[in-house]
């Protein structure tokens, strides 16, 4: 995979500091602004990016390039996506992959035209430990509550609430806590169940923008409450119960370091499976493998995956009449 990043935020920051333990990654090039120059060129002095682009169409033109990783602000995915997917390069697209379904759709339906990998970065449905939960669940019994909670005082909520508002809490630009924190326990969920029969998002908006809410999916006999919050903070946590036992989470569902297994009269098991400290090293691990090998049918799989997480962002936010973008 020959890669270039879309981005010098902090994401994309993250992402360098493990892309070196991923075998068969060449980084090729960095994009960003001329505002964000003095960034991108500290980086690739420091992890060898041989170029530095901050025009899009010269990024795209690069024969070297094959693949790029879009690190950018939520409003921005969908038009840059396009816009390589267009010019015949892969694109490995960060959460939330757009700001709706129809976006989704649309790049997905051009991916397969284009007979390109199209995938959303999404860390927790590559952990081992995600997969032995979903292995696990079984053992649940018939599966009753599912209670995620991520919520995280945000350093700009106090600009925020001075009317100074950011790109975190600008409705035009995609933020709000939904689409940032809550957006990984609708990944959890769907991965284990897939998409439910209802939707209702409660949130507290302040102009226009969510702060924080509470959804609840619902599933034949199962009632599922995902809280996100941006003003808010307490424990990290995530259960699974069921009529034979439950599994509990510390912390947030994008890191998932570990599980405990509380079984009916049986003693409580902790699993930890992870192979490397960095969320992000799996996910890119598999994104290397799918393209280096061309393997549509796993990007398939995983698009499905992120288009119904995506109809399910798109009837919150309606439900709350939140409208993005």
């Amino acid at each position: 995979m020959k890669l270039a990043l879309f981005g010098s935020g902090m994401i994309v920051s993250d992402m360098l500091t493990m892309i070196g333990d991923v075998h068969n990654v060449q980084l090729e090039a960095i994009l960003g602004t001329q505002h964000g120059l003095p960034t991108m060129q500290k980086l690739a002095a420091q992890y060898q990016i041989p170029k530095i682009y901050t025009e899009l169409s010269e990024c795209l033109a690069d024969p070297n390039v094959d693949t790029v990783y879009i690190g950018l602000p939520n409003f921005l995915h969908y038009s840059y996506a396009k816009q390589a997917l267009e010019a015949g390069k892969n694109v490995i697209c960060e959460k939330p992959f757009t700001l709706n379904a129809g976006q989704a759709r649309d790049l997905a339906n051009l991916a397969q035209r284009k007979n390109l990998i199209l995938v959303e970065a999404i860390s927790n449905q590559y952990f081992n430990n995600y997969q032995q939960i979903q292995a696990d669940l079984p053992k649940l019994g018939s599966l009753k509550i599912i209670d995620c909670n991520y919520s995280q005082y945000s350093s700009r909520y106090d600009a925020f609430k001075h009317g100074n508002i950011q790109t975190a809490f600008d409705p035009k630009k995609g933020g709000g806590a939904l689409m940032d924190l809550n957006i990984y326990n609708i990944h959890f969920v769907v991965g284990l169940l897939g998409a439910p029969t209802q939707v209702h998002y409660f949130a507290n908006i302040d102009h226009g923008i969510d702060t924080s809410g509470i959804l609840l999916l619902e599933y034949p006999g199962l009632k599922v409450v995902c809280t996100g919050a941006k003003d808010c903070a307490a424990p990290v946590r995530s259960t699974i119960e069921g009529d034979q036992g439950d599994i509990e989470v510390i912390g947030p569902t994008n890191t998932l370091e570990k599980f405990t297994e509380h079984l009916r009269n049986q003693d409580t098991v902790t699993v930890d499976k992870r192979i490397h400290p960095h969320r992000m090293y799996q996910e890119f691990a598999a994104f290397t493998k799918m393209i280096d090998t061309h393997d549509m049918a796993e990007a398939d799989r995983r698009m499905a995956h992120s288009l119904t997480v995506m109809d399910v962002v798109d009837a919150a936010l309606a439900d709350a009449q939140i409208k993005l973008g």
